[in-house]
Formats: C-alpha cells, sequence, structure tokens
C-alpha cells in the first residue's frame, strides 16, 4: 500500500474522498477507498475489503491478501479517524453504493424510478431497497454521518462539501468505459451473463478477471498509486473468492464518482429525499 501522505510535500488542494462499496446487511463486507488529490493528481491512499481491514492499515498495519474479509455495521466515526489518521486533514466527500434517504426507507424512492427510466434499457436498473435490505444499516449510516457533518446531497441540493452522496457504479462505469450496455463483472451474477456459453467456473474466473483489469485500467487514468489486487486467473481457485475484488473495485469506482461531484461534473437523479448522482457526461 502507498505510505502515509505527508501534506508539506504533497502539494495539490488536499481535497478527499471517501468510496464505500457498502454491504446491505452487517454480515457481507463492504469495499472502501480513500482517494486525495494532490500535485500529480488524485491518488490513492487507502484500499480495503472490509472496514476492519480499512481501519487496520490505517493504522499501519499491512493487508493480509490470505485474510478473509469480514462483515460488519458501518461505524463512521471510526472510519473518518482511521481517514484523518492516513490524511491527516478531513473528508471532502464521501460516496457511497447503498439506497439513502432523508426519511427511513420502506420501498422503491423516486431516485430508482429515475435510474430505471433513464439507463434501465442499459441493463442499469437497481434493486429495489425496502425495510429489511438496507433498512436500518441505510437509515443508521446517514444519521450518523449527518451528525459528524455530512449531509445526505439530494436532487435540490447544492454542490458543496463537506457531502454525502449515494452513487450506483454500474452507471458510472458506462461513462470510464463508454459503454452502451452494463459491464458483466458482477461475481454473484457470471453464471447468469455467459450461460449461454456453458462456461465452466476456470473460464468464468478468467472472463470476471479481465473485465476486472478493464476496470482498473480505465481506473488507473484517473486516480494514481491504486495498489496491485487483482490475481492472476492461476491464483484464483473460486468464484467467492473474487468478491472482494469486486468490492475494492466498486470502492474505486465510488470514489471516482465522489471526485466528480467534488468538480461539479455529476448530477442528482431524484428528488428533495433521495437522489443518485451519476456522472454528467454519460447522463442522457
Amino acid at each position: 500500500m502507498p505510505q502515509p501522505s505527508n501534506a508539506a510535500t504533497d502539494q495539490g488542494d488536499g481535497r478527499s474522498v471517501l468510496g464505500i462499496d457498502a454491504a446491505w446487511t452487517a454480515h457481507h463486507p463492504s469495499g472502501i477507498a480513500l482517494v486525495r488529490h494532490t500535485a500529480e493528481g488524485w491518488r490513492c491512499e487507502l484500499l480495503a475489503p472490509s472496514y476492519d481491514a480499512f481501519i487496520e492499515q490505517a493504522s499501519g498495519h499491512e493487508c493480509n491478501p490470505e485474510q478473509k474479509a469480514k462483515g460488519s455495521r458501518p461505524d463512521p466515526a471510526a472510519l473518518l479517524r482511521a481517514s484523518r489518521q492516513r490524511i491527516d486533514s478531513c473528508i471532502d466527500c464521501i460516496a457511497v453504493d447503498m439506497p439513502l434517504a432523508m426519511t427511513a426507507i420502506t420501498s422503491r424512492r423516486a431516485a430508482d424510478t429515475a435510474i430505471a427510466s433513464r439507463y434501465g434499457s442499459r441493463g442499469c436498473a437497481v434493486h429495489s431497497p425496502s425495510a429489511q435490505r438496507p433498512g436500518a444499516i441505510a437509515d443508521r449510516l446517514r444519521v450518523e454521518l449527518e451528525t459528524l457533518g455530512y449531509r445526505l446531497q439530494t436532487a435540490d441540493s447544492a454542490h458543496s462539501g463537506p457531502a454525502l452522496i449515494e452513487v450506483y457504479p454500474h452507471v458510472a462505469l458506462l461513462t470510464l468505459l463508454n459503454l452502451s450496455y452494463r459491464l458483466p463483472y458482477k461475481v454473484s451474477r457470471s453464471g447468469q451473463y455467459w450461460k449461454a456459453e456453458q462456461l465452466s467456473i476456470s473460464q468464468r474466473i478468467e472472463r470476471l478477471l479481465s473485465h476486472f483489469e478493464e476496470i482498473r485500467s480505465v481506473l488507473d487514468a484517473q486516480i494514481t498509486e491504486i495498489p496491485p489486487f487483482i490475481p492472476r486467473a492461476s491464483e484464483v481457485s473460486t468464484l467467492a473468492s473474487l468478491k472482494p475484488i469486486e468490492d475494492m473495485l466498486d470502492a474505486l469506482i465510488c470514489a471516482w464518482v465522489g471526485i466528480e461531484h467534488l468538480e461539479g461534473r455529476t448530477l442528482g437523479l431524484g428528488d428533495h429525499n433521495a437522489a443518485i448522482w451519476v456522472p454528467a457526461a454519460g447522463a442522457r
């Protein structure tokens, strides 16, 4: 991983983004990425497959790729302390891939309908949230972050920080990769993506890794010093072992949308209660 930053020598404007691929349940891990603006552009400061791993790395512990990522409820205060420990400055934008709203989420929101209307034909409709999933996890995250100074930005709010925004990696990838249709890179859906081809497990692993590298390549052009975290096909024996890699990629995509948001290049789709922020360049 990159070494702790030195604010005196990095220069740049010092803005930072925390990207979180938040699991909808406490027993699944959540990918998390910290990026900061330096004289050379945006740089990856930390990348982890779980909240606990992120906090440990911020304290100077090396990431153990053999250790299974563990799920937990998000602790926003602990994550912000860990981020500050790493970069010695406050986070300007927190970009989260999970349904968030100003009121308790109990059913499909206007934001979900707006995404489906604009991107459904491109394979990027969203799952409908409910009171159970993500339910209390999302409500608690939003409330706790607001207490810490990060108010959720909805469709009628101005582009100002510190900000908390909801993002959607599938849509962001349409812009990043200039795609007309959703990229098939989700581990859990690999059996459906190529069902007609009847690919073996090893072939599906190779196909997924190819798409992971494609995503990584385009992110490298936007964010420097992303650590090497995508394994070779010969090092992978199960599909399940690719899920933490997918989560970290999604966290980096979330961070990139956060960067675009700070630069004023996003569009909020939804209403006064909730919005999903997408790259303005790809909105159509």
